[in-house]
């Protein structure tokens, strides 16, 4: 593959850039990633969780598996996934600073991420404010963003209960996914705070076949 940019996400920030068809986006991250995708010629249509769940008939996707829109057309194709400690997450929403202050009024904070925190470790945003500040230029609502796939969020999920904990299961330095659009498309993503694991910047490759 031909590459054809390198871009650097600080932590808790967001991005956002566009994808031509077959081209392929590399996530290289040790913490969790909130990734979503647009088509770029209807930006209406959008990836879909329950979708991407219900069309590779699993909750975890990996290598091989199609990121789908809610009207069901195949947007993105996972190629690669080095990640070997954890899975990826189709559950869950976007964290965001009223999320944490909620939590921490409720005294939550430590049941979510299993660990203590200092007032000053609490953030005043999170996915939610940096997916919503990245596709402002393209138009988008934050009321628009769809839930995203959440890249190395590992999650315990209780099969009969339903129940989910966090967890501290991260990839390996150097650890990444690589996406294919399958359709011209405007993707996003933020570098979580991830609160559990204190979070990290994400590095993103561009390719072309």
């Amino acid at each position: 593959m031909k590459k054809l940019k390198e871009i650097h996400v600080p932590y808790n920030t967001g991005w956002a850039g566009e994808l031509k068809e077959r081209q392929v986006i590399r996530i290289i991250a040790t913490t969790t990633v909130d990734f979503v995708a647009f088509k770029r010629q209807n930006l209406k249509e959008r990836f879909d969780q329950a979708r991407t769940k219900v069309y590779n008939m699993k909750i975890f996707v990996t290598a091989g598996d199609k990121l789908m829109g809610r009207a069901n057309q195949h947007m993105m194709t996972i190629t690669e996934n080095t990640n070997r400690e954890g899975t990826h997450d189709l559950q869950k929403g976007m964290c965001s600073g009223y999320r944490f202050q909620l939590a921490k009024k409720e005294g939550k904070l430590k049941d979510y991420y299993h660990r203590d925190f200092k007032d000053e470790e609490v953030p005043d945003h999170g996915c939610w404010e940096n997916l919503s500040r990245a596709l402002q230029p393209y138009g988008i609502a934050p009321e628009d963003i769809p839930n995203p796939f959440n890249l190395n969020q590992h999650m315990k999920i209780d099969g009969t209960t339903g129940r989910m904990d966090h967890t501290t299961i991260r990839p390996k330095p150097g650890s990444y996914v690589d996406l294919r659009a399958e359709m011209d498309l405007l993707v996003a993503l933020s570098a979580c705070p991830d609160l559990p694991v204190r979070g990290k910047p994400v590095d993103i490759t561009i390719y072309e076949p």
